[in-house]
Parts: C-alpha cells; sequence; structure tokens
C-alpha cells in the first residue's frame, strides 16, 4: 500500500501579536501532520490559539514564523491575493455562522463560489442541485434562509463548501450555532463525507462533537498539548439523523 498523501504539514508554527507595549504568543511552535481522507478535529478551550490555528490553515492569516505546507504548496509567506487564490482552489470552509446570503435561494447560494470560478450557468446548477441533494435538500432549492431551520442551513453550507472539489472542508464550531438536536445531522453527513474520502479537519470545543472525529488535537496555551486517535468514536446514521429533523 502506497503510503497517504500529506494534505497539510505544520512545522514549528508560531503566531506572535505584538502592540507597543505588548506581546501575544497565541501560536506557540505548532507541528503536526494530516493526510488525505483524515477526519480531525481541533479542539481547546477560550483563549487557547485554536481560532488563531484555523485562520493560518484557512489561508486567512500568516504565521509569524514555522512552515505551512497545503496540499503540496507552502502557503506560510504569499501575499494576500495568493492566499484569496489558495482559498478559492484548495479549501472548502463551514462556519459556525453559516455565512449565506439571506435572501438567496439555497440553490443560488451553492451555486455562488462556481460563479467566480467562472463555471457555465448550467453545470453550476446540475452541480448544486447533486450536492443539495445529497445533504437531503434536495426539495427545498428555491427556499431562502429564513424558511429553513438552523441544521438546514448549515447543510446548504456544506453543499457549498463541496461544489468546487477542495482538498480540504475545514468546519469552525459547526455546530455552535443551532439547536442540540439538529447537531447529530450535521456529524452524520460530515462522517459519511469522510467515509467518501474527503478530508475534514474541525474547530470546535464542545466534547461530544469531536468525538466524532477520527483523531483529535488538543491544543492549550498555544500549544500542541495532545495528539491522538480516537479509539471511543461516536457514530450517527445520516438516514436517520435527516429524516428525524426534518
Amino acid at each position: 500500500m502506497s503510503n497517504p498523501k500529506p494534505i497539510i504539514i505544520v512545522k514549528n508554527l508560531s503566531k506572535i501579536y505584538k502592540t507597543d507595549v505588548l506581546e501575544t504568543v497565541a501560536l506557540d511552535n505548532a507541528s503536526f501532520q494530516i493526510n488525505e481522507g483524515e477526519f480531525v478535529a481541533i479542539m481547546g478551550p477560550s483563549g487557547s490559539g485554536k481560532s488563531t490555528l484555523m485562520h493560518i490553515l484557512g489561508a486567512l492569516d500568516k504565521p509569524t514564523s514555522g512552515e505551512y505546507i497545503l496540499d503540496g504548496k507552502d502557503v506560510s509567506h504569499l501575499s494576500d491575493d495568493e492566499l484569496s487564490e489558495i482559498r478559492n482552489q484548495k479549501i472548502g470552509f463551514i462556519f459556525q455562522a453559516f455565512n449565506l446570503l439571506p435572501r438567496t435561494s439555497t440553490l443560488k447560494n451553492v451555486m455562488l463560489p462556481m460563479s467566480y470560478a467562472g463555471i457555465p450557468k448550467e453545470e453550476r446548477e446540475i452541480t448544486a442541485k447533486k450536492f443539495l441533494t445529497m445533504v437531503g435538500l434536495g426539495d427545498r432549492l428555491h427556499h431562502t434562509s429564513s424558511q429553513i431551520s438552523g441544521g438546514q442551513q448549515q447543510r446548504v453550507a456544506i453543499a457549498r463548501s463541496l461544489v468546487l472539489n477542495p482538498a480540504l472542508i475545514l468546519a469552525d464550531e459547526p455546530t455552535g450555532n443551532i439547536a442540540s438536536s439538529q447537531a447529530d445531522e450535521i456529524m452524520a453527513i460530515f462522517e459519511k463525507l469522510n467515509d467518501e474520502g474527503h478530508t475534514i479537519v474541525m474547530i470546535t470545543h464542545e466534547p461530544d462533537i469531536a468525538q466524532h472525529a477520527k483523531r483529535i488535537i488538543f491544543i492549550r496555551d498555544g500549544k500542541i498539548v495532545k495528539d491522538s486517535i480516537n479509539h471511543h468514536r461516536r457514530s450517527v446514521s445520516i438516514k436517520e439523523e435527516v429524516a428525524k429533523n426534518d
């Protein structure tokens, strides 16, 4: 069997915020690797550095020092324009706040990244319908955000994150803005995506949500304090959860 392909390589990564009178170390010499097809949760208390790490992994910020290689490309010190291009090409984002256009249909929300990528309209529509159907929203193509639940909005966001076939799905507190009763439906979708080969990195402070991942990285005071395989993984059925919450 060939060796797994690394999607993320982080070497001695640090992030220091400086003012005239204060220096704050948000990330302190972090190193780890995430391979293709992994499902990893990054956990830590408030102020631990996990949000700083998420911004760097998502090419939304640059480290002060160290190296970050994403899908074979060193992105540690790229320009803002180059980082923007990397984000569009390599990363599918899922945010706590969904980031959907409120008065726009679910179909058009999911088509939007493909519009920016210059994909023809007919192809955009076919692809968006496919992924909305995959997350159980094939019958809500023309509903706006205000007409669907928080859990359904997050499912739209998941569909949107997939349309450009990213190397990495990066989820920031993906269940933080939805009812706890709908959290399992989101995690069931993540499990299905991972089973299909998608690489998922999820930032969360919720231990029960992290338990769905196959590997958990703990961060505290900017340092990686534990990185281990999750031997007590919690698993849910996508069909049961989506049916229960629709």
